[in-house]
C-alpha cells in the first residue's frame, strides 16, 4: 500500500487495481471500509470496458474473448512509484493475461495528487500497439453514506446542471434496456435514500454535469468533478453505509448490441500511438 499525505489530509492507494483504498481529511474517512459480505471494492478502475458486456466477452474482428464486468484492471498488478509524499502514479502493460481478454498492446497509467482538502486523478491510457484501440474507462469511487452524521435521507445529490429526470432500464444481464424509468430528480437536486437503488444503479448517460455534489445540507459535502467523463452513474445495496458515484467514459452493452468491440456505443477509439486522458478532482468541504 502506497500512503500520500498533506497536512491531515492521508490517502492509500493499493498496486492491485491501482485502488484507492482510503481518503481522510481532518480525520474525517470518506471512503468506505470494504465488507465482503456485501461489496468488497472501494474505488476500483474500470478498463478496458465500463459495465456488463453481452455474454462476458467481447467481439474482436470475429474472435469472442472473455471479459469480467467492469474489465480486468481492478485485478491487475500495477506498477506502482511514490514520486512525493503527495504524489503516486501506478502503471498497467499489456501482458499474456490482459491479452487473453483484450488483444491489444497499451498502457495504462494511474496518477494521485493530494492536497489538503483534493484528491485529483489523473488516467492515461496510451495505445502502444500499431491498430486503433477501442477502450472504455470509468471510475468507481464508494463513499461513506452517511459521512457526516444524520440519516440517509438527510443527503443529496446536486448536478451542476439540470439533467432529464430519468434513467435508462438495465435489462437482465446487466445490459442497457431502450426503455427508461422516472426518478424524482427536480431540476438539479435528487433527493437519495437506499430506496432508489433497491434494484439497479441510476445512470445518466450523455450528462450535461461535468460536476455533481454529495452532500449533507449544512454539513457537508463531497464535490466530484471530471473530465473526460461522459456518464455518470450512482450506485448502492439497500441499506449499505456506502454510495457510490462513477464518473465513464463508455457504458454497459445495450441490449440490441451483438457486434465487434469497436462498433460498441460510447467507445473511445484510440489511434495508434494515441492518448486518452479522463480526469477526476474530489473535494471535500466541512460545512
Amino acid at each position: 500500500m502506497i500512503e500520500l499525505r498533506c497536512g491531515t489530509a492521508c490517502a492509500s492507494i493499493s498496486p492491485r487495481g491501482a485502488e484507492l483504498r482510503s481518503w481522510s481529511v481532518t480525520d474525517k474517512s470518506l471512503l468506505w471500509r470494504p465488507d465482503a459480505a456485501i461489496w468488497d471494492g472501494v474505488s476500483p478502475v474500470l478498463f478496458p470496458v465500463v459495465g456488463w458486456t453481452r455474454e462476458s466477452r467481447v467481439q474482436v474482428d470475429g474472435v469472442f474473448y472473455p471479459m469480467p464486468v467492469h474489465g480486468f484492471a481492478a485485478n491487475a498488478e500495477f506498477t506502482s512509484e511514490k514520486i512525493s509524499p503527495i504524489h503516486a502514479r501506478f502503471t498497467l502493460r499489456d501482458n499474456a493475461g490482459t491479452r487473453a481478454h483484450y488483444p491489444f498492446a497499451f498502457e495504462l497509467c494511474v496518477d494521485y495528487r493530494l492536497s489538503e482538502d483534493v484528491l485529483d486523478v489523473a488516467c492515461r491510457v496510451r495505445n502502444t500497439g500499431p491498430e486503433a484501440m477501442p477502450y472504455s474507462i470509468g471510475m468507481h469511487p464508494g463513499f461513506v453514506w452517511p459521512f457526516c452524521g444524520g440519516r440517509y435521507s438527510d443527503y443529496r445529490i446536486v448536478f451542476d446542471q439540470p439533467e432529464a429526470p430519468s434513467v435508462p432500464i438495465i435489462a437482465p444481464g446487466g445490459l442497457f434496456s431502450q426503455t427508461s424509468r422516472a426518478i424524482a430528480l427536480t431540476g438539479r437536486e435528487l433527493a437519495l435514500s437506499p430506496e432508489l437503488f433497491a434494484h439497479e444503479a441510476l445512470c445518466f448517460i450523455n450528462a450535461k454535469s461535468r460536476k455533481l455534489t454529495f452532500e449533507r445540507e449544512g454539513f457537508g459535502a463531497i464535490e466530484i468533478a471530471s473530465e473526460g467523463f461522459p456518464h455518470w452513474a450512482l450506485w448502492s445495496r439497500p441499506g449499505a453505509p456506502f454510495l457510490c458515484i462513477e464518473a465513464w467514459s463508455g457504458h454497459g452493452d445495450p441490449e440490441d448490441f451483438a457486434g465487434e468491440l469497436r462498433d460498441k456505443p460510447s467507445i473511445t477509439l484510440l489511434a495508434s500511438g494515441g492518448e486518452g486522458v479522463h480526469k477526476a478532482r474530489l473535494s471535500f468541504r466541512s460545512s
